[in-house]
């Protein structure tokens, strides 16, 4: 039977879809270059050298050798974790942005001719060494070029005076060698700071992948298929066949091993089988029910290493595979256990059913916002933690106890205890009689008032501590403030520390301020604090002058006659109490200059400090402390007893001293993790040795200074004696960095303090430490006392012969290594100083900058309670047993403290559990003994989620280790088939090679084996940032239908843009500038761009490729009334004029841009009337030497825009038929404006020819649907949108009024007449539905319902034909509100069916249509024949009733359609026919028409 099974299908029938980059390919070798710079700029120079020539094996070997040599020359650099990572980030091509991004700066330069490499220095370019010289000589003149964040600069001298010199070549190539060799020697010499960027001159395609691809079958209701035929392409491409195995039964694989010369016929067979079980006939409503389940329930009956390959099949292939679940029977113990799970998901993760979600060590990856290049970057940061863990000796499921660690991030503000004795507080709001009337419940706080209002509560909620000097100027303006502030009972207590002269011997009569301090205790002594804050001498003193002695005792003689002026401000005075105080606290404080505000302990800065600031800043400051109050009441974390202000300096944030170096957020650390030998780091603990005092160390601290200088010896002095202090658990090290070459002479204190570590008790040690560091023991010393004579006075008995043997014989070899980990590691110059707390690097600190007892507290403090605290207790719970001592636990607290610290903050990771996991979740376990990945997926098997995500874990496991499990997220009771398409997702774990060893053309999405009988539409579903279009197909990629076509359906695209995103806001409003313009291009091309702000989240998108760019406002009307005021996620400083953007990965990068009014143009309005914009037609008109402005004007009012959208091979051949039809009747030039996004290449190829023939301009635009508007999946629906969304950002603002009309539309007047039709103030115009034909009365759905309603009195309009006052639409923000309201109807499935149409008719109310006259728009479904002769537009309405296909309705409704559609037949022949004989006698141009191809937006 198999062999005699005849010859159904010799050809094998399928479709596939590739997708090239923009820019062309990028070498392999600069894009692992690129890979390497991202672990360090140190590691990229060092590979530089090692693969200075390699690119002559290039010629000399295969590909594939070549690849694989470039692969072991990284090795060198890299783990094995990380190659892996390397293989598949060159699979993705990920880092081709990042090369390409040079290739264009370099564009910019632009490249001097014939040069594959060359200098430029300040501007002036060289293709030599010899040129280079001369040119540096006269470098100093000419100014200095831009460079980018992302630039290779050599490590080596860095002063401003210095040349720059920017290399553009290619690593490896011998003309690289040979500047590379000057330009590093004399940037190590000091004489120029030498920058590499990539430049490659060669140009070839490259295939892209990391995107799905999709095949949907299309509803057939209406036949919409064009009936051209397609002549078949001998199709180059193989087919591969897919994995499927079985086939009803019939197991392939084994029957073609054990009968190999029955391969072909058993090919046969399966493809026959195949054909018949894809039968795609409708299933019932109840074989639907459990079809979810019945997949999970396959899934899980297989072996493990199929399960993710069958899950990808079946989700991939769902509407074939559909029938064959029907027959599976699902357990009911699996059934149970699922629906256990989806209980616990929902209530802790709010995961329901139905839903997909990916964790990565407990990083969550919401699969919309992820795509590959993002999820590479997530396992490239873990592949250095989990690394660091590992080589820790940190192993197995202890791992992601550690990883899971709260390391709690750095505060965004530290505040200072303010309950001190220092403070003199002068009210009390929870004890003065002025406030007994407010009320002092808690409760109070959660009570509802108007926003704004200070609720006056009895409670110390606010506290303002002011901190001055009362001689300052400043002072003056502060204790007013706070006065008005005590008058106006706002409920804020409020306290001052004065600090003033703390000599003794200054007395009232010497010093003002000591005056001031003496006056005011004696009234706060007779009277009351209150009464002297009200008192205070400053009323007499104008502002701007400073506090004198006479206008003190002028005051006191004045208020106070009674009073003994030298009993108060004389030597004996006895009201001299505390003047310290304020002084100590102050000092001790580490606060900045004076006068500094508290508020709440929160110091403010000196901006904030501006009197005329400083009030809305503490209004604004109660208000926020207001919301963290009631938050602290809601949930319960404060209660009616508590006190207020202990609870505020309980928080975390409350720190003992302000110490700017210490709670720096910006935070730099060691790297312990690499392994001893070739890691400074490690080497240095390896053999390092501790002063110790107690044995509960959780912080190590290490000083590195010069012993032997006084600084350096103060600060080892400091953190000895906070390490004595009781509450302390520090250990401290002790590293050496000579101010010159350690001789035995100058090191004589260090090996001493060495000697001693070595040879005595801990105890002796530190006595004797803290002995020799005393500077009366260095005078002794270096008067020649001997060190040994010190021991004597040691107590507690040193063993002295031990100490000396020790001391005479130390090397200095172990010096010299210490002076190499404090240069190459440290970074620092020789004598410098820092301080390094479990491994975070603080300093070098300047020569007189100290670190005193205070700061080494807060060190630790902080140190502690940001990590070490949490990893001890880790430690002991998890590997007490291991380590042998607490030496090495400490040690061990130190690295893993360092490591999680450099780990990038993002969300808490979560750790999700399934009670029981037998029958729904798929297990894979990692390898043994090596670092594995802890991956968790949930989700539904039949949902476009896991046509993705089964694919992506596929990859997953090939690259990395890791231990699994999947969670059959099923949904029950399914209604409807749960996916309506074919999907194949483009990405693979390495480069494949052919057998030949060349390279495969790189990856391809295949569809094989697909059933031929249903219509099938392609879609390319893309990263987010990308702008993708078809470039070459020659089947209908819109409508394919296999049983048509012989052969193979190729479809290739082009990644066309990465885009940019941005939301602009105008600072002085804070809100969005509708209509501004901004600009994107180049040095050399300053316009490659434009786009304009939209009111919803102040939005704008621009088109890039990988490179850097220079954003302006737009010349005109944009940059006469604004400019940029600051910019953030931007590569440019945020202060400087050009901002400029540099696009290098395939990730979406969005920008904000903060803008403002110029001072003269305050109240110019962007988008009025009066002045509108000319700066484009000044400029078009200066071109073309028009005469006037005025006459430009009236050019420009005469051009009829019209704009039309259309897929797929039929709907292109009816709006060609439409075009012509407006061509005919019109004598005004027309514009026709097309949406670019769904057009098929051969359309695109195609309009040049007819606009020359016909002569018409004609602009193709193109939108990215914005990632934050709800998105559609459906294509139709996706053009619908297009077609109603973004009318006011998709034509430039000079466009006044555009005329939407549909493809399948015969147009019979002159489109004129509707242009200047007046719309009576309302936005855009619309025909209503025709009432007349009267058998169809049953299908009018707008007469019923919801429409009937909703509409009242007026009428529903059908959207194939408007015409839209683009001016007014901006000016009412209509397209802000079409946006706003389709976000909140579209999140319903089942609301807007007809999106363009339904949007405009439920919005009448809030945006007006003007109804135009009946004739506008006749259609056969609605209108009858009697009103068909005064038509002027006939559109091809589908007819619900008859359901007559588009193109038998169009011959028979309208008799001049078929002329039209030969003529345009003539035309394509002849254009086929020109370019027939092009081919044969050379290239001839193709035709530009008047705008061309220029692509707004």
């Amino acid at each position: 039977m198999l062999i005699q099974l005849h010859h159904a299908h010799s050809a094998s029938k399928g479709v596939t879809a590739s997708l090239k980059a923009k820019w062309p390919q990028t070498p392999l070798l600069l894009e692992t270059s690129e890979f390497i710079s991202e672990s360090g700029d140190e590691r990229f120079w060092q590979f530089v050298d090692t693969v200075k020539e390699v690119t002559v094996y290039k010629h000399g070997e295969s590909v594939r050798s070549y690849y694989n040599l470039i692969v072991r020359k990284a090795s060198q650099f890299l783990s094995g974790l990380q190659v892996s990572l390397l293989k598949l980030a060159l699979s993705l091509r990920a880092y081709s942005p990042a090369v390409h991004a040079f290739q264009q700066i370099a564009s910019d330069e632009p490249p001097p001719e014939a040069c594959s490499a060359f200098v430029s220095v300040h501007g002036q370019h060289a293709c030599s060494t010899k040129e280079m010289k001369k040119l540096l000589k006269a470098a100093a003149g000419r100014p200095k070029p831009y460079l980018y964040k992302n630039d290779h600069k050599y490590p080596g001298a860095n002063g401003t005076d210095l040349p720059v010199v920017i290399l553009y070549a290619e690593i490896g190539t011998k003309k690289f060698n040979t500047f590379h060799k000057v330009l590093s020697e004399r940037a190590e010499e000091g004489k120029l700071v030498y920058v590499l960027r990539h430049f490659d001159t060669k140009k070839q395609s490259m295939l892209l992948s990391g995107y799905g691809v999709e095949l949907a079958i299309k509803s057939t209701e209406y036949k919409a298929v064009d009936d051209t035929q397609v002549k078949d392409s001998k199709s180059s491409t193989t087919f591969e066949e897919d994995d499927t195995d079985e086939v009803q039964g019939f197991l392939f694989e084994k029957l073609k091993e054990s009968h190999p010369e029955l391969r072909e016929q058993l090919g046969e067979l399966k493809r026959h089988l195949l054909e018949s079980t894809n039968d795609m006939a409708p299933l019932k409503v109840w074989e639907l029910q459990d079809l979810s389940f019945q997949a999970a329930a396959r899934i899980m009956s297989v072996p493990k290493f199929d399960a993710l390959k069958l899950m990808r099949d079946l989700s991939q292939n769902f509407p074939s595979r559909a029938r064959s679940l029907t027959r599976v029977a699902v357990n009911q113990d699996m059934r149970k256990e699922i629906e256990e799970s989806q209980k616990r998901l929902s209530e802790t993760m709010g995961i329901h059913p139905g839903d997909a979600s990916l964790f990565i060590n407990g990083i969550h990856i919401d699969l919309d916002l992820h795509n590959p290049f993002s999820i590479l970057d997530v396992i490239r940061g873990e592949a250095k933690l989990l690394e660091g863990l590992h080589n820790l000796g940190i192993r197995g499921t202890s791992m992601s106890k550690f990883l899971r660690l709260p390391v709690t991030t750095v505060e965004d503000t530290y505040a200072l205890d303010i309950r001190h004795s220092a403070i003199m507080w002068i009210n009390d709001i929870e004890r003065d009689s002025t406030y007994r009337d407010w009320p002092s419940s808690l409760q109070e706080l959660i009570r509802a008032t108007f926003p704004g209002v200070i609720r006056q509560i009895r409670r110390n909620f606010f506290n303002l501590v002011l901190f001055l000097d009362p001689v300052q100027e400043d002072s003056i303006e502060l204790v007013k403030l706070a006065e008005l502030f005590y008058k106006h009972r706002i409920p804020l207590r409020i306290g001052f520390v004065f600090v003033v002269n703390t000599d003794d011997k200054v007395d009232g009569y010497e010093d003002a301020g000591v005056a001031f301090f003496r006056v005011l205790n004696y009234i706060a002594e007779e009277y009351d604090m209150t009464q002297a804050f009200l008192s205070m001498m400053y009323n007499r003193v104008d502002v701007g002058d400073s506090l004198s002695v006479h206008a003190v005792t002028a005051y006191l003689k004045k208020k106070f006659p009674k009073a003994n002026a030298d009993r108060i401000l004389g030597e004996d005075s006895e009201y001299d109490d505390k003047r310290k105080a304020g002084g100590v606290f102050y000092r001790k404080s580490g606060l900045g200059a004076l006068p500094v505000a508290l508020f709440n302990g929160v110091p403010l800065s000196s901006e904030e400090m501006d009197p005329d600031e400083l009030e809305t800043i503490l209004l604004q400051r109660i208000m926020d402390t207001t919301n963290f109050f009631q938050r602290a009441v809601f949930m319960g974390q404060i209660s009616e007893g508590m006190d207020v202000v202990d609870f505020l300096m309980d928080q975390a944030n409350v720190v003992p001293r302000i110490n700017p170096v210490v709670l720096s957020p910006d935070r730099r650390y060691l790297d312990f993790t690499a392994s001893p030998g070739n890691n400074e780091s490690a080497n240095i603990t390896s053999h390092k040795l501790y002063l110790l005092y107690d044995s509960k160390w959780k912080v190590t601290i290490w000083i590195i200074a010069d012993i032997e200088k006084a600084p350096g010896r103060q600060m080892l002095l400091n953190a000895l004696k906070h390490m004595k202090s009781s509450s302390s658990s520090s250990r401290v090290g002790v590293i050496n960095n000579p101010s010159s070459e350690p001789t035995e002479d100058n090191s004589s204190l260090y090996r001493a303090i060495w000697a001693s570590i070595l040879t005595q008790t801990a105890k002796n040690t530190l006595d004797f430490t803290l002995k020799l560091l005393k500077e009366e023991t260095v005078q002794l010393l270096t008067r020649g006392t001997k060190i040994k004579d010190l021991l004597l006075q040691v107590s507690g008995g040193m063993d002295q012969d031990a100490f000396e043997k020790k001391f005479n014989t130390l090397e200095m070899n172990f010096l010299h290594s210490q002076q190499r980990f404090c240069q190459e590691v440290m970074k620092l110059k020789a004598g410098q100083r820092a301080v390094v707390s479990n491994g975070r690097i603080l300093g070098p600190f300047a020569e007189e900058g100290e670190f005193s007892i205070d700061d080494f507290h807060l060190l630790e403090k902080i140190t502690l309670s940001t990590s070490a605290e949490k990893i001890k207790t880790k430690i002991q719970k998890n590997l007490i047993i291991v380590l042998k001592s607490e030496l090495l636990a400490c040690d061990l607290i130190m690295k893993v403290d360092a490591l999680l610290s450099t780990a990038p903050k993002g969300e808490a990771r979560k750790d999700i559990r399934f009670m029981k996991d037998k029958h729904s979740v798929l297990h894979l376990a990692p390898r043994e003994d090596e670092v594995f990945y802890d991956v968790v997926a949930v989700v539904d098997p039949l949902t476009r989620e896991a046509q993705k995500l089964a694919p992506l874990l596929i990859v997953l496991g090939q690259v990395v280790n890791m231990r699994l499990q999947v969670f059959m997220n099923c949904r029950a009771k399914l209604s409807e088939m749960p996916l309506k398409s074919f999907y194949r997702f483009v990405m693979q774990a390495e480069v494949s090679f052919l057998g030949n060893d060349t390279m495969s053309p790189g990856p391809v999405a295949r569809f094989t084996e697909i059933p031929e009988s249903p219509l099938l539409t392609l879609n390319m579903i893309t990263p987010e940032s990308w702008m993708v279009e078809a470039v070459r197909s020659r089947h209908d990629i819109d409508n394919i239908h296999l049983q048509e076509v012989s052969g193979v359906v190729n479809a290739e695209y082009e990644l066309e843009y990465l885009l940019l995103e941005g939301h602009c806001f105008d600072l002085s409003t804070g809100q969005p500038p509708r209509g501004l313009q901004f600009t994107l291009g180049m040095k050399q091309n300053p316009l490659m761009q434009d786009t304009i702000v939209m009111a919803n989240l102040g939005y704008f998108q621009l088109k890039a490729n990988p490179g850097a760019w220079i954003l302006r406002l737009r010349k005109g009307r944009s940059e006469d009334i604004y400019q940029i005021q600051a910019h953030d996620g931007t590569d440019s400083p945020a202060d400087a004029g050009d901002v400029i953007v540099v696009l290098n990965s395939f990730h979406s990068k969005i920008i904000k841009v903060r803008v403002q009014k110029k001072p003269d143009k305050l109240n110019e309005d962007l988008l009025s009337e009066t002045t509108e914009s000319k700066g484009l037609w000044d400029s078009i008109t200066s071109l073309t030497g028009g005469s006037s402005v005025e006459e430009a004007e009236k050019k420009k009012e005469d051009v009829l825009n019209i704009f039309s959208v259309a897929s797929g091979h039929l709907y292109e051949r009816f709006l060609r038929i439409m075009m012509l039809s407006v061509l005919q009747h019109t004598k005004t030039p027309v514009k026709f404006w097309f949406l670019k996004n769904y057009l098929s290449p051969s359309f695109k190829e195609f309009i040049p020819y007819m606009a020359e023939a016909y002569g018409f301009q004609y602009e193709l635009v193109q939108y990215k649907w914005p990632r934050w508007l709800h998105q559609q999946t459906e294509k139709q629906r996706i053009i619908w949108g297009y077609k109603i969304l973004f009318l006011d950002v998709l034509f430039p603002l000079a466009v006044d009024k555009i005329i939407f009309v549909d493809a399948d539309q015969i147009v019979r007047a002159d489109l004129k007449e509707l242009r200047d039709l007046d719309l009576e103030g309302a936005p855009y115009g619309y025909t209503p539905f025709c009432d007349s034909r009267r058998e169809m009365e049953g299908y009018r759905f707008w007469k019923m319902g919801y429409w009937a309603s909703h509409l009242g009195h007026r009428k529903y309009h059908i959207s194939a034909l408007y015409v839209v006052d683009l001016k007014k639409f901006r000016k009412i923000a209509a397209g802000d509100r079409l946006r706003g309201q389709y976000q909140a109807l579209s999140q319903d499935p089942n609301s807007l069916s007809n999106l363009d149409q339904d949007l405009p008719n439920n919005m009448i109310h809030q945006v007006a249509i003007k109804s135009l006259p009946q004739e506008w728009l006749w259609c056969e479904t609605w209108c009858d024949d009697a009103s068909k002769p005064t038509a002027k537009t006939i559109d091809l309405c589908n007819n619900p009733k008859t359901k007559e296909p588009k193109l038998s309705a169009a011959v028979r409704i309208v008799p001049e359609w078929s002329s039209y559609d030969n003529e345009i037949k003539q035309l394509l022949k002849r254009v086929q026919n020109q370019k027939v004989d092009a081919s044969r006698t050379g290239p001839s141009p193709s035709p530009t028409p008047s705008t061309g191809e220029c692509v707004h937006k």
